[in-house]
């Protein structure tokens, strides 16, 4: 008999197994035995894309330029709409002929990004927890990640005095996220201007997430990576328009900063895909350009379901403070039980579908993270049935 020589590539072995992919199994099967599930774990918005947006989407399907291969680096009407917004909402100025990218959302740009600048063995500093294409990308391209282990104690901030020097000497790229998925956390400007003082100094690539940048509340205003200073001469940013736009499923965001970085980005992904239907790349045209009162809809609706259940999660025994920003709270788990244990407890036991925080790295354990992508009459729901299965803060392990 011959040796068997299918096996899979090393890059695979070192991930570890997709929380999310096991919920969707998991989900299946409740939904089998006739549950009625309220998923609050993906950050999967509610309700479809702005009606402007898809009637941009629908308008260029009717025409026949927009059929066939678009161009790599994508059309320069849509590079242009993602400057125009970085300079109106940042007061940012872009390139849109070199430094801004279309991509096929952000999780795919991080994790090409990845294959396009890591070499294994290169050491990568990441957070934990963090969104997982931080850790997941550098792994498949054969990086040593060095986790910068973060706790409520300092506001879920890195603590760049914590890295060792011989840690930052070696260390190539930094990848973090404010507004944070998943911990909520958001970082002053002051922050932002560490961070690139300490990555000018070692000569530190830095990736920064902007995903929940409009997703702000109470007057609170993220901050750009690239306002600081110095920033764009060693970072890039990436933004999506899932969230925001209710257009996950369309699959597009982009990433903006420095020229250089942006272009060994494009060489690689002119290697592995054709980019974004033009159709789409109108659609996010129009997205981008909607007037402000939209984005304050979207603000005042995730506000309300954050202050919604924050207000019954109370009643059950949680403190939770306000978060400034994202669509996301991020709770501790009830004595005794750990992220997973506790998160197929209650969907076991009510059908609500939760967040482990280990899944978002080993520092995310003792916490589950529960996305506001339900109306608060779901959200009503969720919580009597919490209370109907007994799941409070102060109890102790429930057995399903």
């Amino acid at each position: 008999m011959s040796v068997n020589k299918i096996t899979r590539a090393e890059r695979l072995n070192a991930l570890p197994p997709y929380v999310f992919a096991r919920l969707d199994e998991l989900k299946a099967r409740a939904r089998e035995q006739g549950i009625d599930l309220i998923d609050l774990g993906m950050g999967n918005p509610d309700g479809a894309a702005p009606q402007p947006v898809i009637d941009a989407a629908i308008a260029a399907l009717s025409q026949p330029q927009n059929h066939g291969y678009p161009p790599f680096e994508g059309t320069a009407s849509f590079r242009s709409a993602i400057t125009t917004w970085y300079k109106r909402c940042y007061d940012v100025d872009l390139d849109p002929d070199s430094e801004a990218l279309p991509l096929i959302g952000s999780k795919e740009g991080l994790t090409h990004l990845a294959l396009a600048y890591i070499n294994p063995g290169d050491l990568i500093l990441v957070p934990s927890p963090s969104y997982p294409p931080h850790f997941r990308g550098p792994l498949i391209a054969g990086g040593e990640i060095y986790p910068l282990m973060l706790n409520a104690q300092q506001n879920w901030l890195i603590d760049l005095a914590a890295i060792p020097e011989e840690v930052a000497q070696k260390a190539k790229i930094l990848y973090f996220n404010y507004p944070n998925n998943p911990t909520t956390a958001t970082a002053p400007r002051e922050f932002f201007e560490e961070v690139v003082a300490f990555a000018r100094h070692y000569g530190i690539m830095l990736v920064h997430d902007l995903c929940y940048a409009e997703l702000a509340f109470d007057g609170y205003q993220p901050t750009s990576l690239l306002e600081i200073p110095g920033a764009k001469e060693i970072g890039v940013e990436f933004h999506t328009l899932s969230k925001t736009y209710n257009m996950a499923g369309w699959r597009v965001g982009f990433v903006v900063g420095n020229s250089d970085i942006i272009q060994g980005l494009r060489t690689l992904k002119t290697n592995l895909d054709y980019g974004i239907f033009a159709a789409i790349q109108k659609a996010a045209e129009t997205a981008l350009q909607l007037p402000d009162q939209y984005i304050t809809e979207v603000q005042d609706r995730y506000r309300q379901r954050r202050d919604f259940l924050i207000k019954g999660l109370g009643e059950l025994g949680w403190e939770i403070p306000p978060s400034k920003a994202t669509m996301y709270l991020w709770i501790p788990t009830p004595v005794g039980m750990n992220s997973t244990d506790f998160a197929l407890t209650v969907l076991q036991n009510t059908g609500v579908v939760l967040t482990p925080g280990n899944a978002f790295g080993s520092a995310g354990e003792g916490y589950v993270r529960i996305s506001l992508i339900a109306d608060c009459d779901r959200l009503s729901e969720a919580l009597h049935r919490f209370q109907q299965a007994g799941i409070t803060y102060n109890s102790q392990a429930l057995t399903s």
